[in-house]
């Protein structure tokens, strides 16, 4: 490759390594000394190659492997002896674009004709642990490998917006995509959440807790709407329902999910105005991806959406981000 690597002694990275978070903010940072990058709607898989063995890794932990075969090829096929990659899976609609909803479906079916893995920094290469370098010279080695994968490969490098084209932001909202995640280019990979790296989004949109559903009115069939959850200090609170965003899939198989978690007495702390008759509690373990518009007074989401189901953070981890 044509940047050179340390020469600190070989550290080969075979197992999951904590994944760097980032700071949501309005807007992405000003000036120079930051890449802009796509906001993907995915899975955020870590990836980890030791000779001819390959495995993925949600964010939480989990080995994804099975779940993502092909993208386990294509991570096996590249020219290396060992790496550590971190990115996120997707699967993209008719249009092109990613789609959160698209890739449950692929998973739910086994179709992985549409599903990519768009990575974005790497952690290791060939027995050097590279996270303690600037994240210039890890892209570089980045994108280097993957000319090696071939345009046909799922593999891919994140897009980057030049701000110069103007705000990245708003580049990435007119294209339809979720936002961008700015970072600074002389950074080491950071451990944990980091100021260094920053979130901005086209819409307002975080995970709840699915805390529980009301009956089908009309021609809805399985369930009308979610009830959804956060915590705050320790305390799950109630944050409004969700009726709209459901196809007939996804209908069918969140109340399967649905049905063997009903208790008798409401999780949240906080009272719910909503109709009790037709109204059933769950046990807070599933944890669903919501578009809003804002918050209202109360603590409760305007215009929700849903998006689809989080198979990879734990509900105890869902915070309302403000």
């Amino acid at each position: 490759m044509t940047a050179q690597a340390p020469t600190s002694p070989p550290i080969l990275l075979r197992e999951f390594r904590p994944v760097a978070l980032a700071t949501l903010e309005t807007a992405p940072p000003e000036g120079p000394g930051w890449i802009h990058e796509e906001k993907l709607d995915g899975y955020r898989i870590e990836a980890v190659r030791a000779g001819s063995s390959v495995r993925l890794f949600s964010r939480n932990r989990k080995d994804w492997t099975s779940r993502f075969p092909g993208v386990a090829e294509a991570v096996a096929l590249l020219p290396v002896r060992s790496a550590v990659f971190d990115g996120e899976v997707v699967a993209l609609n008719h249009e092109g674009v990613t789609s959160f909803q698209r890739l449950q479906q692929s998973l739910e079916l086994h179709e992985i004709r549409n599903v990519r893995y768009h990575t974005f920094d790497l952690l290791a290469l060939d027995g050097v642990d590279l996270r303690d370098l600037p994240l210039a010279m890890r892209r570089s080695f980045l994108i280097e490998l993957l000319r090696g994968a071939g345009h046909r490969s799922v593999l891919r490098a994140t897009r980057e917006f030049d701000p110069r084209d103007g705000n990245p932001l708003v580049q990435a909202c007119r294209l339809g995509i979720e936002g961008v995640v700015s970072k600074r280019v002389d950074t080491p990979y950071p451990r944990g959440r980091s100021p260094w790296w920053i979130k901005s989004k086209c819409g307002r949109r975080q995970e709840f807790v699915i805390v529980g559903y009301t009956d089908p009115q009309g021609s809805r069939s399985h369930f009308g709407a979610l009830l959804l959850g956060v915590y705050e200090g320790g305390t799950l609170r109630y944050a409004g329902k969700v009726g709209t965003g459901f196809d007939v899939d996804t209908l069918t198989s969140i109340i399967k999910a649905l049905r063997p978690l009903e208790i008798r007495e409401t999780p949240v702390a906080r009272p719910v105005s909503v109709p009790r008759a037709g109204l059933h509690w769950v046990k807070p373990q599933l944890v669903a991806e919501i578009a809003f518009t804002e918050w209202t007074e109360d603590g409760l989401l305007r215009h929700p959406v849903f998006k689809g189901l989080r198979l990879d953070k734990p509900a105890r981890a869902v915070r309302r981000e403000d």
